[in-house]
């Protein structure tokens, strides 16, 4: 039945933080034909259970779109044979290798080093003088630092690779400008490959390049996919969230007045805004289906592409009580904002840490922060693959 409509266009057009009302009604009818600016066709997947269940399935690859016209928001499809291009045994061979540097143990180790950076991005902030912007000077080099300290990437490059992340995610960048861009990048980060290769250190990068180079573990190919999956994914959604959190608490101050009474509330604060913030603007990386599988009251057939509405379905009734409320002491909230499955965010542990010491940092910091804009006013970008705001002006 669902086949005899033409497709929907998609993404749905909204502003800010709004999580369209076409979700609600698509969970009713389970799955939805929909049709983006470039590529095949897709099902859309948006209530939570049938969400998990493309997130699980092996039916459903991720490594099965590269080579397809795959869905998507610009001319250029997505390559490459990294963590985001690969499904078992491949990615279990990559995923192994860096796990262990993304552990919660390992990763807790990072939380003073983090808290410091933080303090110190404050402190620049409380100098500089009212207004200040908590994007660029704050959500934007915490956890860019971070990252980069983490593989081993010098200091000196990290606001160049917030310009090459800004171009490769951006929905607009005309095709010949992304193609420039990503060489760049690409070159870029080769050559820090090299540069870990004959100056190793105690970072990430000197583990792959050990990995490709002497252990023969990985290729050539899977050693620059991987690196530059990490770096790009390591802190571009973190930067975002960071932002777009700060943003949704300072809209309801009696739940950011709460979290500075009772920091321990947090952790739980985190998992909250996870769910409720959409961070996503429709874009979700397509899989294909190998064999026909059948989702929602729908047979997908095999070699047709589907796609996820993560925001839709964090909202979803059947699994949320008040979906629509933001709750920061939600008891029971088995949100999917990391993903789930096989291809569950490899760094998830670090942006919780880091979105817990920003949110921590900037309450206990910034007594009586305030917007110091118009909340109509404030510059949401509308070109880009992720929500998230251009700069976040306030007072204190």
């Amino acid at each position: 039945m669902l086949r005899q409509h033409p497709p929907l266009s998609y993404p749905f057009e909204s502003r800010g933080l709004e999580v369209h009302p076409s979700y609600a009604e698509l969970r009713e009818r389970s799955l939805a034909r929909i049709r983006l600016p470039y590529g095949d066709a897709a099902w859309l997947v948006t209530r939570y259970e049938d969400v998990l269940t493309v997130l699980t399935d092996p039916r459903l690859s991720l490594a099965a779109a590269m080579g397809r016209d795959q869905p998507r928001m610009r001319p250029m499809a997505r390559v490459g044979a990294g963590l985001f291009s690969t499904e078992p045994p491949e990615h279990t061979r990559l995923r192994s290798l860096v796990a262990r540097e993304f552990s919660a143990r390992r990763v807790e180790r990072l939380r003073g080093r983090t808290r410091e950076l933080a303090g110190e991005l404050v402190d620049a902030l409380l100098v500089k003088g009212q207004p200040g912007d908590l994007v660029e000077d704050f959500a934007i080099p915490l956890p860019t630092t971070i990252i980069c300290e983490v593989l081993g990437i010098p200091v000196e490059d990290h606001r160049r690779l917030w310009h090459w992340a800004e171009a490769v995610l951006s929905a607009v960048t005309p095709g010949e400008v992304l193609a420039v861009e990503g060489e760049a990048f690409i070159a870029y980060m080769a050559g820090v490959l090299d540069l870990r290769g004959l100056e190793p250190g105690e970072d990430l990068l000197t583990v792959l390049v050990r990995a490709c180079r002497e252990e023969e573990l990985i290729s050539e190919e899977e050693l620059l996919s991987t690196a530059c999956d990490l770096l790009i994914a390591g802190f571009v959604s973190t930067t975002n969230q960071i932002g777009n959190f700060l943003y949704q608490l300072l809209v309801n101050p009696d739940e950011l007045r709460r979290l500075r009474e009772n920091p321990g509330l947090i952790p739980k604060a985190v998992e909250e805004l996870m769910r409720y913030v959409p961070l996503l603007t429709g874009f979700s990386l397509p899989r294909y289906a190998a064999a026909d599988v059948e989702l929602g009251g729908v047979t997908i057939r095999a070699g047709e592409a589907v796609m996820i509405a993560t925001a839709a379905a964090n909202r979803d009734p059947e699994v949320f009580e008040n979906p629509e409320r933001l709750v920061l002491d939600r008891p029971v909230n088995p949100h999917i904002g990391f993903g789930h499955g096989l291809h569950y965010c490899i760094g998830a542990h670090l942006a919780r840490l880091e979105l817990q010491v920003a949110i921590e940092t900037v309450l206990h910091r910034m007594p009586g922060i305030r917007l110091a804009a118009p909340e109509d006013e404030l510059p949401w970008k509308t070109d880009a693959m992720v929500n998230g705001l251009q700069a976040l002006p306030v007072a204190w």
